[in-house]
């Protein structure tokens, strides 16, 4: 086990909501991108848990330890957690059914792998139990070393489910200098482009946009090709489906950027 990675165990906000839990025989481990990033020696942003037990009862455990909190997502069993005023979210484990664009009906579990199962990528499906133990389900730890951007089950099926995860694959195509992409693959996901822009609001796809930019490669979000500055089909779609909405927040504070980056 990487060591670099139980250190994310140790910060003393994570250790004083996982003590809370242990105390209450409650499960909870670390999920996601707080682990990637680990696993990649990146910065650690923001840190996501996931948990057994349901929304109401981990309010009354946060409650009753003093702990600050948001419940706006708690339809989605999301819950925004401040243990010494550091921002951790914490969400029951769930199976997303009826699932549709961004919109979903939650059922509640108690099974990690069906928790796993709903997430994008292989390398966002990883958990970190206190009892340092990496769980990783879909070899996720694997596809990382190998630079690779792997759904979850059919890439199709995952995509209508939720066409914000056509943004995310171009997105994580910038953690890595030479990403093994599959044409295939590739092909499927934009083929969903325009669809997607029925389902998803301007804002929100700039808001995905923007978190590209963050990204250590950030030019393979944009550039199919960096020699001939052959940019992804995805770049000119948005870019005229802003010009023809008028989005000039997202034309001028977003768009423009990618432009930027090689004049």
């Amino acid at each position: 086990m990487n060591n670099n990675v139980t250190d994310l165990l140790n910060t003393n906000h994570v250790k004083l909501l996982f003590s809370i839990f242990e105390k209450n025989s409650a499960d909870i481990r670390l999920v996601g991108g707080c682990i990637r990033d680990k696993l990649m020696h990146r910065e650690v942003k923001d840190i996501d848990t996931a948990t057994k037990i349901e929304p109401k009862e981990v309010l009354n455990l946060l409650e009753n330890n003093n702990i600050e909190y948001d419940d706006f997502a708690i339809q989605y069993g999301s819950i925004i957690s401040y243990p010494l005023n550091k921002k951790i979210q914490i969400t029951t484990l769930r199976e997303d059914v009826n699932q549709l664009g961004r919109h979903t009906n939650v059922i509640y579990t108690t099974d990690w792998k069906k928790d796993a199962a709903r997430r994008d990528f292989t390398f966002n499906a990883l958990y970190l139990g206190g009892n340092n133990k990496l769980y990783d389900y879909y070899d996720g730890q694997s596809h990382l070393r190998e630079k690779k951007i792997k759904f979850i089950g059919e890439i199709e099926d995952r995509i209508k489910e939720d066409y914000l995860r056509i943004y995310r694959y171009f997105r994580f195509l910038g953690l890595f200098e030479i990403p093994k992409v599959t044409l295939s693959d590739q092909k499927i996901v934009e083929k969903y482009i325009h669809e997607s822009l029925s389902i998803l609001t301007n804002d929100v796809i700039r808001q995905e946009i923007l978190k590209m930019f963050n990204m250590p490669y950030t030019l393979n979000c944009f550039y199919a090709s960096h020699q001939n500055q052959q940019k992804f089909k995805w770049v000119e779609i948005i870019k005229e489906h802003f010009i023809r909405t008028k989005y000039e927040l997202g034309l001028n504070k977003c768009l423009n950027k990618i432009d930027n980056l090689i004049n």
